[in-house]
């Protein structure tokens, strides 16, 4: 293909919305959008297959990830030329309160937005997950000549995406598993925002990429056109490797200081505005959009998207008559539905690790979740993770549902929220509890997305043992916990495991981080009759005072046993209390005044919580008049029987905290 002076000037339109919306908002970063425009815009005009009108309802459409959030002014630009549900007043209201276009692309404020991609190098993670997601679909469901999953992953990015190490935990997961249909653009113009790349980053990207095993090409010139085309009909045509191509950029084209740090983060001003447009020969005004430009956009990406989305619904419709058990599971499973599930319950007097009780369940739910699949970062043989009876999602089998995250828990968590962002399937990632600390980035992105993520955090606390207090989880719970839109449950026995996943696997709009045991947890009597409910409830009464109640311990996880027998044990010296098991703390704020009342009384101020991990959290359930028996220090290692005596979590020592009450 050949370009045009329309094609040049759609080039500076997005420019020149991008500076203005800037300027209007006095704020924004104008040296990405001026920079990146011509690359931009041949990948949207040329390539990208979506359809403005109907975009997320047409699954097989490509994705474009802005991995560089900061430069979002552009891609909100795009939206608008593109045809999507973005104004030119949108445009003036970039950065404002209740605005369609804030600060960072946000998922879900307008369509065209594919990911809240957040903190930089979470993106290209994220891209990897959508493409994982395209590859998993299509080697499920595509049939001989009826290609239903056939789509390109696109990612944005520039040097500080690079720079942070979830880029390259992600960019050599990607190689492993050879993702032929994704594409990184890489905003390379050598200035970082403090200033020249050279101060702070040495990587030779081209000898980077290719020893993870990825195709990497370099456009000299990041404002020639066709050189930019013909870089990506190059990355389409290597299918066996994902790809990269390095287009060598002027930060703020255009503008009196372009290639320096000045024009990364600030607004051009008035007179630099001027400026730049004088060096577009732009003599337009203020955003302004010129009729050949919005032909250009309706004759290109529009109409192609319109067509191919046609054609697509067509052998859709003829896929389901020929193959109408998996057209049905594909619509089910983009819907996010979750079928009725057989999960069974866990006998009084039974006895075994959260982690072993989660994975029996999940042996359960993969037999009749056909959309679910998930893995752990290379620690399956203890989180317990891998489905039996699947097979490795790898090179040459793409169906397959065990996924190898490799050591790398960041970008594990950040694909996961690719994952979840393409559709169709439902995704969970397990690793150890203390590590939850590497997730947490990605898991905030998953909270902030209404992403229904699974995490499966197991070596819960100090009963790590020998491993020490590198490995033993003190301060995790509370953290995971003040996190918006997150479950966090900590289950006591098997069947508060089973409800809880039944929970997680039906959530649509929220995450869940499961908290499980690496030591053996009895089965508690009534839990068959009173998790199911009492989980969903986020606390319930599992032991009742047989009298007037004179207390309440409340527990979580392992410790909710501790408390039973600490009950007995007052009930001999006449003590009559009440014990509360508490999963999840945030579900049962949620719950009503009526329904915490009855479980916590406000008249009863005699509460002693049981928890091995920080009391930090605990106060607004005991009280200040309440105790804690908790963990406000290290581990240590040791057996774990010995750490657990050591630290106090004994039926005499928690007798003693009731009584000083």
């Amino acid at each position: 293909m050949t370009f045009d002076n329309t094609d040049q000037l759609a080039v500076n339109t997005i420019r020149t919305l991008s500076i203005e919306a800037i300027q209007a908002a006095n704020s924004g970063h104008p040296g990405l959008p001026m920079g990146a425009a011509p690359m931009a815009y041949v990948l949207w005009s040329k390539f990208l297959n979506v359809n403005p009108l109907t975009h997320r309802n047409w699954s097989n459409r490509d994705r474009f990830v802005l991995s560089a959030g900061h430069g979002s002014s552009m891609l909100y630009s795009l939206l608008h030329l593109a045809g999507y549900d973005l104004s030119i007043d949108d445009l003036k209201n970039f950065r404002q309160w209740g605005s369609k276009t804030p600060g960072h692309p946000e998922v879900d404020w307008v369509d065209g937005v594919e990911a809240t991609t957040g903190p930089l190098g979470q993106g290209i993670a994220n891209a990897v997950g959508l493409a994982m997601a395209e590859a998993h679909l299509a080697a499920t469901y595509n049939r001989p000549g009826y290609e239903i999953v056939d789509h390109y992953t696109y990612a944005l990015n520039g040097d500080g995406d690079l720079m942070e190490g979830v880029s390259q935990e992600a960019a050599s997961l990607a190689a492993q598993l050879k993702l032929g249909k994704l594409v990184l653009l890489y905003d390379s113009n050598d200035i970082s925002l403090d200033g020249p790349l050279s101060k702070s980053f040495p990587d030779d990207i081209k000898m980077r990429f290719e020893s993870y095993g990825w195709q990497h090409i370099l456009v000299k010139d990041g404002n020639d056109l066709t050189e930019i085309e013909s870089a990506i009909s190059r990355a389409k045509a290597e299918t066996d490797k994902p790809t990269i191509i390095e287009v060598k950029t002027i930060i703020g084209y255009g503008a009196e200081k372009q290639g320096t740090s000045a024009v990364h983060g600030a607004p051009l001003g008035a007179d630099g505005i001027l400026y730049a447009k004088k060096s577009y020969g732009w003599e337009y005004p203020d955003f302004t959009v010129p009729t050949e430009v919005t032909k250009r956009f309706d004759d290109t990406l529009r109409a192609r998207g319109e067509h191919l989305e046609q054609v697509w619904r067509e052998t859709f419709d003829a896929y389901a008559e020929a193959y109408p058990e998996l057209a049905k599971q594909y619509a089910d499973a983009f819907s996010n539905k979750t079928p009725e599930l057989e999960l069974g319950k866990y006998e009084l007097g039974t006895s075994a690790a959260s982690r072993v009780s989660s994975q029996e369940t999940i042996q359960k739910l993969s037999a009749q979740m056909p959309n679910l699949w998930g893995g752990s970062a290379d620690l399956s043989a203890s989180n317990n993770t891998m489905v039996k009876l699947e097979s490795d999602f790898e090179v040459g089998n793409y169906a397959g549902r065990n996924i190898w995250f490799g050591v790398r828990e960041f970008a594990m968590a950040a694909a996961m929220n690719g994952i979840a962002l393409h559709g169709g399937t439902r995704v969970y990632g397990g690793t150890f509890f203390v590590f939850s600390n590497y997730l947490l980035p990605a898991v905030r992105m998953a909270a902030l997305q209404e992403l229904p993520t699974v995490y499966v955090l197991t070596h819960d606390s100090i009963a790590v043992g020998e491993d020490g207090p590198t490995h033993e989880p003190i301060e995790q719970l509370a953290s995971l916990r003040s996190m918006p839109n997150l479950n966090v449950i900590r289950p006591a026995d098997g069947n508060e495991v089973v409800a809880a996943w039944r929970r997680a696997v039906t959530e649509t709009k929220r995450p869940t981080a499961l908290i499980l045991t690496r030591q053996n947890l009895r089965v508690l009597n009534r839990t068959a009759e009173l998790a199911e409910e009492g989980v969903n409830r986020g606390a319930y009464i599992i032991y009742k005072e047989k009298g007037v109640l004179d207390g309440i311990i409340i527990a979580t996880g392992s410790e909710v046993k501790l408390a039973l027998d600490t009950a007995d044990e007052l009930e001999k010296i006449g003590k009559s209390v009440r014990v509360v098991s508490m999963p999840a703390q945030n579900i049962f704020d949620e719950q009503s005044s009526e329904y915490k009342e009855e479980i916590l009384p406000s008249s009863v101020t005699k509460r002693l919580a049981i928890e091995a991990g920080t009391s930090f959290g605990w106060g607004k359930y005991v009280g200040l008049n309440g105790q804690t028996l908790t963990i406000d220090t290290w581990g240590a290692s040791g057996p774990c029987d010995r750490i657990f005596e050591e630290y106090g979590f004994t039926v005499e020592n928690a007798v003693k905290l009731y009584e000083k009450m």
